[in-house]
């Protein structure tokens, strides 16, 4: 089945606006767990208006099920953090510095050398490396080649156009987890899924390892609850 990452990061932003430790980031990342998530996702920017350096820290002592760091290895400042404290997987997103949140994948294309050669230095740590990408072949043929363990689909094309057509939203992402495959490369998946339109991004993905969803399940844990919640988005993981 594939497995569910819950993302902090808004958690972070409600203490944040506020200071202090209100909501406790830990004890939420501790209560996913206990509720069912298996894994906990960051992504800590350089100006840390949500997730903390030292929250990364903090959180990896304590997370018993998979760790995923986000962020861009442009900043060398993320880089050493992802090293000091070893995630299960980090996943390489091009985000620009200031940018509210992620809205495109890597060009694999252009950026060959230089994710080569990050990617090996995660891996040299003994950490899995996923790699943000858009649903373009061509594009994934190309991560296979700088070594990454995995892609991960970047779903927000998906999610506007699923109420529109969802058999033409989903094509591509089809064909960009059968490329994956092929290419011997893991495939996870994020940005935008929610409660309507994950069980048919996940019946239609072949071999899809892993989702990360951040925004709209902590959206939904204002009217539902967090277990409540994490129980309904794991439904939707189930097997048709």
């Amino acid at each position: 089945m594939t497995r569910l990452s819950v993302n902090i990061n808004k958690i972070a932003t409600l203490r944040n606006s506020r200071g202090g430790n209100n909501p406790n980031l830990v004890n939420m990342a501790l209560d996913a767990e206990r509720f069912g998530a298996q894994g906990i996702t960051v992504h800590p920017r350089p100006d840390e208006r949500h997730i903390r350096y030292q929250d990364v820290f903090d959180l990896k002592q304590v997370i018993s099920t998979e760790f995923n760091i986000e962020g861009n290895p442009a900043e060398r400042k993320f880089v050493d953090l992802v090293l000091a404290t070893k995630p299960a997987q980090v996943t390489l997103v091009p985000d620009a510095e200031g940018q509210i949140t992620s809205n495109h994948g890597w060009d694999t294309i252009k950026h060959q050398a230089y994710l080569k050669d990050i990617i090996a230095e995660f891996q040299s740590a003994g950490i899995r490396v996923s790699v943000f990408i858009d649903p373009i072949e061509q594009l994934v043929e190309a991560a296979a080649s700088t070594g990454t363990d995995r892609i991960e689909l970047y779903t927000e094309t998906y999610a506007s156009a699923y109420y529109t057509n969802r058999e033409a939203a989903i094509k591509p992402y089809v064909e960009a987890a059968k490329m994956a495959n092929q290419c011997l490369l893991g495939v996870n998946a994020g940005h935008d899924l929610d409660l309507h339109n994950l069980a048919y991004f996940v019946q239609h993905i072949p071999h899809l390892l892993e989702v990360s969803i951040g925004h709209a399940l902590i959206c939904d844990t204002l009217y539902l609850g967090l277990e409540n919640t994490i129980q309904l988005y794991l439904r939707q993981l189930q097997p048709a």
